[in-house]
This record gives C-alpha cells, structure tokens and sequence, in this order.
C-alpha cells in the first residue's frame, strides 16, 4: 500500500518532517513502512515552456525545437516527440547539454510517463494554459499485513489522522457535509438483506463530459499506484485513495429499470465484467443488479455492460458497504482482488458512504465543468449500531504495559486518535474503529502501548521460577528416531501432507478411502496423505536430477479416516536410498539402518505393491509384528538407477521396544562357529533359509549370521549357494565337540529333508 507525502500533507498543513522522518514514525508507532520512493523525481526544477520553433534535423527522426524556457530563458532542445510543434505549450526539464543528432540540446521535453503524471509515451506533455507542474512527491511504501485489521489506514485522511495524532498537530478534514442534498431519491434502491449491503447510497448527474483527468489527479493517482483512465473513474479511484471508501460509476443510460437492487445472485447469473472476464455467479455471491440482471459484483467489480464510456452523459455514483466475510469469500471463489474488495474485506464503517459522496459533490464540478446534480440522495440504509463504551481501568492499564499510567497523558491519547473518554474512564471508539478493530479493553492497551513508544518501557524481565520442561516421551522417542537416522548420513525431508488423486492412483491407494480437504491450499493438494511414499517420491524424482547418490527420510504422519471416528494420524519413518546401482546394497543398508531402532527385526518376502519392483518387497516384522515394509521402488517410477525405500511404523516401533534395557553379564565361556552352504532357488530369500537354520540350530544357537552368495558354475542354472556362519554356546560350559557336531548334523539333516543341497 503505497501514501503519498504530498496528500499527506494536505490533511495536516503544519506538518514539517519530511518523508523519511515521517516512515519511521508511522513505523515505531503504527504499522511497517518498507521505505520511501521519489515520485517523479524530474519535476524537480521542471518548469512551463512554450515551443517557439520546430524543424526537423535531416536524416534524424528528431526535430530542433527552440523554447522559450521561462527562468531559464530561450533553450535549444533537440525532441523525437510526434506532437512537438510551434506555439506548444509543455514541459521543460533542466539536464544539462547533450549532443543529440548533431545538435546541442540543452534539457529536454519530458512526456507525462516520464514525469510520472501517467503511462503516456507517445509525445510530450500538453499544457492547456492553466495547468501547472504537479510539485516533486514521496510514496511511502506501507506493508499491507500490518493494516489489515485497520480499513481505515486504507486512506490517506485515516493514516494523516494517526500522524496528526502521532506528531501532536491539527487534522483538517477536507470533506464538507453541509454540500450533501437532502434524500429525495433520483433513483429506487432496494437492499434484500442490510446483513449483507449495510447501506447504499447514491447520487445522480447530468451534463457529464468525460474527458481526461487534470494533471494534478493523474499524478497523484500515480504517486499511490493507481493508474489514471477517465474524469469519472479517476475521481472514484481518489475518493477510495482518499477516505478508503471504494467507489462505482453506472452509464444511467445503460441501466434498465428504474430500481437498483442490492441482493444475491440468481443461479444460472453471469457477468462480464470491466477486465473482460466472463463469471458465472451463485447465490453465495452479493452482485448489484437492474432490471435485466447483475451489473456489478458487489464490493469486488463492476460489470462492462453498464460501464462509463466516452459518450456518457448521466451518471449513477455509487458509494455503499458491504459485509467483509461477503466480499471477502466472492473474492476468493471468483479469484479476483481488486483494490476495493481489498478495502471491503476489512469491514468498512457504513458512515462513510455519504461522505465518499459529499466530498464527490466538491469534486465533480472541478472535473467536468457544467455537469448538474438530478434530485437529492437515495440512501438506503439499515440500523447502525453505535459503539459500544469499554470501561478502562488505570490500575489494571499499567501493570498490562509495565508501568504507572498517568491519567491526562493517557485521556490526551486516546482524544488525538478521537476516542471519546468520559469522567470514569469509559471510552468510546469513533465509528470507523469499531468495525471490529477495537472492541475491548485489550484493544486500549494497543491504542496507549504504541503511541506512548514501546521503546519508552523499559525492558524488566519477568520474576517468575524458571524450571526445565520436559518432553513427552513420544516427542522425545521421534527426535531420537531423527538423531539416529541423521547420523547414519540421512538428510531429513519434510512434505505436505496433501496429496491429489493421481498421486494417490499412482501408489494404489484409494482416493475414497483419504480425508479430503473442503478448501485446498492449492491444486493437487486435496487429500490427507494415508502413506508417506508419494512425498517421498517427489523427493527422489527431483533429486536424482541433480545427484547420482543420496540418502533422505522423513518422520511424518499418516492420516487414516475412521467410520464415524475422528480421524488416526499415526506416526511413520520413511527411508530412502538412491544410487545408480543394481539396487541390492540399498536394500541390504536399509535393513542395517533399521536394526538401530528394531534390534533383531526379521524381513519377511511378501508380494509386491504396483509401484514395486516385483521381485524386490518384503515386510518387516519385530517381536512376530509386522512393523512395515522394505522394498524397492517399480523401474519405471524412477527414470534412472535404482530406489529402495523402508517405512516404519514408529508407533509400533516405540510400543514394542523394552520399557527397560537389562544388564546382561559379559560371556564367562567361549563360543564355537562353523561355517554352512545351502544350495536353493536364487529367487528364495536368505532370510527364510536363516530363520530354518535357527529354528533348527535349537536353544544353543547364539547368532546365525549371513555370509555370503554365489551363483555360478559349478552350481546348476537358477540356484545359489547362500553361506551361513552358526555361533553355538553355553551360559554355564563349554560346548563338547559332540555337542557342536550334533547341533551341526541336526541342522544338516533338517535342512535336507526340506529339499536342500548342502555344501559341506
């Protein structure tokens, strides 16, 4: 949001900082200004000039102007303008000497984009006589967030109201009231609902001459960032500008009926509107209408079909309110903001309507010579409420800011920002503060805290017993989780957790079966995420771009809808590991990863998901639990090399772990080992064939601990030899050599009447 000094300035005369002083202020005191930009800064030392010669230079586009310069007496400048002629009157700007297509030129002739008056490149400016340069401005540059809860800092008199109460000066109000006519309604107004239209008011004229706007409006316009386009237009653009009340301009002529109406739309209603997009409207959208439909969308745009051309001659000047969360809600829907929905979205105060229009009454005149006011106000209106008074107490006021609160100092400010403060310290906020910015005593507390300076307080510490917090153990078990897989060389990722109905497709996950977001963030974006492998695939899809190995995961929830339940979110780690590889040592370093968190887990071979490789899934289980699922990711999800990926469900996880960890004694006697070969199908998982030879090895068994593969002569075609090493002992001896040949013969003979070839 963008105010000018200039009009600044014009609300409070005797102001003397200048601009930059005056941004801090309203910085300190009442919301973020992001700086202060020069506008048109080549206005400085311009001055009127007439053209008293012109020529063309041969061989150049560019003529040879003399001009009579004023204070800077005759001037010879050299101009590629179109329109510059003899006896012009225009603009001179002093810049010194340049040789331009031969000639000397000494300052130049400016356009009016070059001056920022407005967007006009095409000649230079043309003066009518009585127009002069508008004078050098500065455009303080507001952060919009910081005002939100304001609509009436939307406004130049609403922000020179805060500096007038800041800097101790007079505010002068520029709008004349007594100028408003008496109501005798030149046109019918109808308002279905006052919840939603408040109040809405009008005027009508005639004798309307639309014409381009004085100098002075167009680069004042300029200065806030609005660009200038007609008289008309232009005049309801500074009103909204000026007294932050949103204006609107109908062609009467072009308006069917006798009545404007305030009400929802019909079903089946559309409008092409002033920016030549067509919307189709619903009831939940509040539009302005004629007899033959919508004409406006109420607090957002006007309509084309109704719109102010160069052959309006009568016009219906709209000035009403409207409800914030309306506005606010068609807005969105249709997807349009505009500099007026803006402003209606902060509940504007319904009062202001009529002097929008009294201070357009003093306007008109001036920028459109002889137009004529028809008949006097329609002003339909509902019951205005009146604010409220807080009781304020001074006792309580200071302990909330940190120090005693002296009565006067405290009645001063809250009357500089036209607050009224009774004798017992009831205070009532102006109606333009009431439109539910200041409805508490709270609110007060703001009002003094900031116009006294916070940095005024000094800063005192709290004297209240500090103690350390502890987390939960659930917290704390997940920032182990993250501890330990960061230090295993993972890098964490984090993800929305939305996810679309392809995503959900692609993983064969059922778009019914996800909770689904009533108004997404964003497209794609429209269920609540049961697993964490889409994300996750997003992750190694971009990443592989860019790297040719890498390690990520993610702790995040799954969120489970339940029929007639609230929703489960469980929590789950996911594991990903890429390499442009054959892919088995991914899958192998994601099972030892996750044996710090499950000790002893077992993987189990299970069919394979759509989206994984078909030979390459197996589930995991701990303590007989299945705890999650270990696999790799289908080819044709990754473009190039291999993704094994493992997810864990942490709740399981925390719950099956041991609530204590007991001392075991060191070993006081030796254990034995020997080596065993089993030949099978090289498709049959090595886990399987361990769990066999524990089963087998009995009670004795310590460790069985895979070794190696081979496949390869002189083992037949579609088998492996698949090693295991068999630690065998005892808690109170030895093991006898008959003993550990016995555990041996047992597993030898168990294996071979399953089917299996030993390599002894």
């Amino acid at each position: 949001m963008k105010f000018s000094y200039n009009w600044i300035k014009e609300f409070v005369p005797t102001l003397d900082i200048p601009a930059e002083g005056l941004e801090r202020l309203i910085t300190m005191k009442t919301a973020e200004c992001d700086g202060v930009e020069k506008v048109g800064p080549l206005r400085e030392g311009a001055v009127v000039a007439q053209v008293l010669e012109a020529e063309a230079i041969p061989g150049y586009h560019n003529q040879k102007a003399l001009v009579d310069a004023g204070p800077y007496g005759i001037k010879t400048v050299v101009c590629g303008a179109p329109n510059c002629r003899a006896g012009l009157a225009t603009i001179y700007v002093p810049l010194g000497v340049k040789n331009v297509s031969g000639v000397l030129s000494d300052g130049m002739l400016a356009s009016a984009a070059e001056l920022d008056i407005n967007k006009d490149h095409d000649g230079i400016v043309e003066l009518d006589g009585s127009e002069g340069i508008p004078a050098l401005d500065h455009a303080i540059e507001i952060d919009n967030k910081s005002i939100t809860h304001r609509p009436d800092l939307w406004g130049h008199h609403g922000m020179a109201r805060e500096v007038a109460a800041i800097t101790g000066h007079a505010l002068r109000d520029v709008v004349d009231m007594s100028r408003l006519p008496t109501p005798s309604w030149p046109v019918e107004v109808q308002v279905e609902d006052f919840s939603l239209c408040p109040r809405y008011s009008a005027l009508v004229f005639e004798n309307v001459t639309v014409q381009a706007s004085p100098l002075w409006l167009q680069a004042r316009l300029m200065a806030v960032g609005l660009n200038p386009i007609n008289n008309i237009v232009d005049l309801t653009n500074f009103i909204m500008a000026e007294l932050a009340q949103p204006m609107h301009a109908f062609d009467r002529e072009k308006l069917v009926g006798p009545t404007i109406y305030a009400r929802p739309a019909r079903e089946g209603e559309s409008i092409l509107a002033l920016n030549d997009e067509t919307y189709e409207l619903t009831p939940a959208n509040l539009v302005i209408a004629d007899g033959s439909g919508p004409i406006a969308i109420a607090g957002v745009i006007g309509g084309d079909g109704s719109a102010i051309s160069g052959t309006t001659t009568t016009i219906v000047l709209e000035s009403a309110s409207f409800q914030a969360s309306s506005v606010r809600k068609t807005s969105s829907a249709l997807k349009l903001r505009t500099d007026a929905s803006m402003r209606f979205e902060k509940a504007q105060d319904p009062r202001n309507t009529v002097r929008a229009l009294a201070r357009a009454l003093e306007l008109l005149p001036i920028l459109s010579p002889g137009i004529r006011l028809v008949g006097g106000l329609a002003d339909c209106c509902g019951l205005l409420a009146e604010p409220a008074a807080i009781p304020l107490n001074l006792d309580w006021l200071g302990r909330k800011l940190g120090r005693p609160m002296d009565a006067a100092e405290v009645r001063r400010i809250l009357e500089r920002l036209e607050f009224d403060v009774d004798s017992d310290f009831n205070v009532t906020p102006p109606t333009w503060r009431a439109t539910k910015d200041v409805a508490m005593a709270e609110d007060l507390v703001e009002e003094v805290g900031r116009m006294m300076g916070y940095d005024s307080f000094p800063p005192t510490p709290p004297m209240v017993p500090c103690a350390p917090t502890y987390d939960p153990p659930a917290r704390e078990f997940l920032r182990h989780v993250k501890r330990t897989m960061a230090a295993e060389g993972f890098t964490e990722v984090s993800n929305y957790s939305f996810i679309s109905e392809g995503e959900a497709r692609r993983f064969g996950l059922k778009p019914e079966d996800h909770l689904r977001v009533l108004n997404p963030i964003a497209a794609g974006q429209e269920l609540m995420r049961t697993s964490l492998i889409p994300g996750i695939h997003r992750n190694i899809v971009e990443n592989s771009r860019h790297f040719d190995h890498f390690r990520i995961f993610e702790v995040g929830h799954e969120i489970h809808r339940q029929q007639d339940a609230k929703p489960i979110e469980r929590a789950h780690l996911m594991l990903a590991l890429y390499a442009k590889d054959d892919g088995r040592a991914g899958l192998l370093e994601l099972k030892r990863v996750a044996q710090f968190l499950a000790p002893g887990l077992e993987v189990r071979a299970a069919a394979a998901e759509s989206f994984e490789h078909s030979t390459r899934a197996a589930d995991i289980f701990w303590h007989d639990t299945k705890i999650g699922r270990l696999a790799e990711l289908h080819p044709h999800l990754v473009e190039a090399g291999r993704a094994a990926v493992l997810d864990l469900d942490l709740a399981l996880v925390q719950e099956l772990a041991p609530a204590v960890l007991k001392y075991t004694a060191v070993r006081r006697f030796p254990t034995s080992a020997f080596d065993l070969s089993v030949v099978a199908a090289s498709r049959e998982p090595a886990g399987a064939l361990e769990r066999q030879i524990r089963i087998l090895a009995g009670p004795l068994a310590e460790a069985v601990e895979y070794v190696r593969e081979y496949q390869g002569p002189p083992l037949p075609e579609g088998s492996k030899s698949v090693s295991f090493r068999v630690v065998v002992g005892a808690a109170d001896r030895t093991l006898s050599t008959p003993e550990i040949l016995a555990i041996r013969d047992g597993i030898i003979a168990g294996l071979a009447a399953a089917g299996y070839e030993l390599r002894i």
